[in-house]
């Protein structure tokens, strides 16, 4: 009888904590008894099993779509975002919503925040960002140069600056092509000492910011000025290419893959991205499945932010 006396005692200090909403000191002073005892039997009411701990996800979000792409993909964190239909522009804003809170909620002082600029994802990530009222970021740096005419470039400068004011960072733009002509023009680029600036924080980045995107390019960036030849389409198709990162390629399996085309790119290596503390991607659509699942073979993204649909045919 001395156990069941206990266990209905522990019971008791159970229901009187997690029920009633009552302090363990409040539960000391009632029971007659000290707030260190009162601490044990809490304890102890969850390893006999008295009390179990379930956790409801709330309506709108989507904890085994989640659980599963973690599992699958070692991913640290996945967010799946809901959505009412399969279609890229509503999918796009509720991510960069969902990306927006999740970056106001873990950014730590000090970090340097890498944003591959140009992806439309993004842009709606840094439109929801909050002001911090305090400055929380070092440096925010663009790992990828400027995409298609000049007003197309400025806007990638402006989003950098943008989000370097909300942060309280510096803004470390990249003023330069992503894309050049040649690859003796890359290096005529690369000798500018600004560029060499930014660049050189590649290495030190805390969070890096990247858009998944598939080989054929988005309609912002056809639209902005196509950097694909015929001639360099067809070169990724035969090589496996099924997306890119920063226009960086790779396979179906997460193999990167090597074309001529990386010798003129201006931007993060896979590499360099491999070696940031966090990587966090912003994606989703039918259109993009196969890149994200091929992007998240190469071992590189800790935290991907997508929609129900896209996770549910990722996990598939």
């Amino acid at each position: 009888m001395g156990r069941i006396n206990e266990l209905r005692l522990i019971a008791r200090v159970a229901q009187m904590y997690h029920i009633e909403g009552k302090r363990q000191a409040e539960i000391a002073e009632s029971l007659r008894m000290s707030q260190a005892t009162v601490s044990r039997m809490v304890k102890r009411a969850a390893d006999e099993d008295i009390v179990r701990i379930s956790v409801i996800p709330p309506a709108g979000t989507f904890a085994e779509l989640e659980q599963g792409l973690r599992e699958r993909y070692g991913l640290t964190e996945a967010i799946v975002v809901d959505c009412s239909e399969d279609r890229d522009g509503a999918i796009m804003a509720r991510i960069g919503e969902a990306a927006a809170h999740f970056l106001e909620v873990t950014l730590q002082p000090g970090e340097v925040i890498g944003v591959s600029s140009w992806s439309q994802t993004i842009l709606r990530m840094v439109e929801n960002v909050h002001p911090f009222r305090n400055g929380k970021s070092r440096y925010v740096v663009q790992i990828l140069g400027g995409m298609g005419d000049a007003s197309v470039q400025s806007d990638a400068s402006q989003l950098i600056a943008r989000l370097a004011r909300l942060t309280g960072g510096d803004p470390r733009p990249l003023l330069v092509q992503g894309i050049t002509s040649s690859r003796e023009a890359k290096l005529v680029m690369l000798s500018d000492p600004v560029v060499r600036g930014s660049m050189d924080l590649f290495g030190a980045l805390s969070l890096a910011i990247v858009g998944i995107g598939a080989v054929e390019p988005s309609e912002f960036l056809a639209r902005s000025g196509n950097v694909f030849s015929k001639q360099e389409m067809a070169q990724l198709d035969e090589a496996g290419a099924v997306g890119e990162i920063s226009f960086r390629f790779y396979d179906r399996e997460g193999r990167p893959v090597e074309t001529p085309l990386n010798d003129r790119v201006i931007g993060i290596s896979l590499e360099e991205l491999r070696r940031a503390d966090r990587v966090m991607a912003l994606a989703g659509g039918a259109k993009k499945t196969e890149a994200i699942a091929g992007a998240l073979r190469l071992g590189l993204i800790d935290v991907l932010v997508t929609d129900k649909f896209t996770a549910g045919r990722l996990i598939a």
